[in-house]
């Protein structure tokens, strides 16, 4: 009788997991701790394809079996060579077909336990996609809200080094959450790999403890936050974070300093926000740019665009914000950061979670 192949539930139970799928499915996402031995490559996967539907099945099996070959062949001699006769891989591509089902044969032939991924990379989706549909019901969340340019993240970040519980979405994202909040040089990750790299963030947390998280709209820049989540951080308690609006321009400036040294790309930046403001506005805004009036320009930002926009969206949207436990500061240095995390970390709401 043919055993079983293995499922998500079974990743635990294997030395090492290889996704044979091409450099750019991997690269949109993949299992987590996967390495990448790709059987065919972008390039010749497009070739195995085009020969599939434009000349026959059959031509496009034999070259495909041949560059198959050459592949499982070279990836044996530089990565697995080394691997004892214990050595207990799973396989996997994308929905646990040919590809992956080609390698774990050669493997097994060899001696090696290989499992092969049922259903594939489509099997692992699944279970994220139902995971993070579960899993945040369990967790008891607080939430730090505040306009822009309260240090929030800065806040939830001093909490994590001192071993609380926190969800950073911001940083799983890799985006600051606001128009301007695009990060030089680093892109965003694909949906998918934001929903596996969240599923893993999640899983490492205890239920029974509560989780820091900060107040975020339903799409950090280019992502969705899955609905479950948003709406499970919606309906926690709140604390809020209220500096004065010098402190908070002078936090600012520094965050985002990057901009300074590069005021073309604030610029292009500043484009986005002419459907809500006059041209006048956006005009004014760009030549602070131009003049390097850097303090100028975030005040305003955050008098005529950030502020307004935070006390339409939040009240609306986050219960906890009808009675939030509100935290005052004049000081978002370092230290001041330091004080405010433990500060709220103390706090009523935190000590009833």
């Amino acid at each position: 009788m043919k055993r079983p192949n293995p499922t998500v539930a079974d990743l635990a139970a294997y030395d090492e997991i290889i996704d044979v799928r091409s450099p750019s499915e991997f690269a949109e996402d993949h299992i987590p701790g996967a390495i990448n031995c790709p059987v065919l490559d972008d390039a010749q996967r497009a070739e195995v394809g085009t020969l599939y539907k434009q000349v026959s099945p059959f031509e496009a099996k034999k070259i495909g079996a041949a560059l198959v070959s050459e592949n499982i062949g070279r990836h044996l001699k530089e990565r697995f060579l080394d691997r004892p006769k214990s050595w207990k891989p799973l396989i996997y591509c994308w929905r646990g077909g040919e590809r992956s089902g080609s390698m774990t044969t050669i493997f097994r032939a060899i001696g090696w336990n290989a499992g092969q991924l049922d259903g594939g990379y489509k099997s692992w989706r699944s279970h994220v996609i139902a995971q993070l549909d579960e899993l945040p019901a369990r967790y008891r969340f607080i939430v730090l809200c505040g306009a822009t340019g309260n240090a929030k993240t800065r806040i939830l970040q001093a909490r994590g080094k001192r071993g609380t519980q926190i969800l950073d979405l911001e940083t799983l994202a890799s985006h600051k959450g606001s128009v301007l909040g695009v990060l030089p040089d680093q892109p965003q990750p694909s949906q998918k790999a934001f929903e596996t790299a969240l599923l893993a963030s999640l899983s490492g947390l205890d239920p029974q403890r509560p989780v820091f998280v900060e107040a975020e709209s339903r799409k950090i820049g280019n992502l969705h936050v899955p609905e479950a989540l948003i709406e499970r951080i919606r309906q926690s308690d709140c604390v809020t974070v209220d500096a004065t609006r010098e402190a908070r321009v002078s936090f600012l400036l520094k965050d985002y300093d990057y901009f300074l040294g590069r005021p073309e790309l604030l610029a292009s930046r500043l484009e986005v926000l002419r459907s809500q403001h006059s041209r006048e506005t956006i005009e004014r805004w760009h030549e602070q740019v131009r003049a390097g009036d850097w303090p100028a320009l975030v005040r305003e930002l955050l008098e005529l665009h950030y502020d307004p926009l935070y006390h339409r969206s939040q009240h609306n949207n986050f219960t906890g914000m009808r009675h939030p436990e509100a935290f005052t500061t004049d000081d978002l240095s370092p230290a001041g950061i330091e004080h405010l995390a433990d500060a709220i970390a103390q706090s009523r709401t935190a000590q009833m979670a």
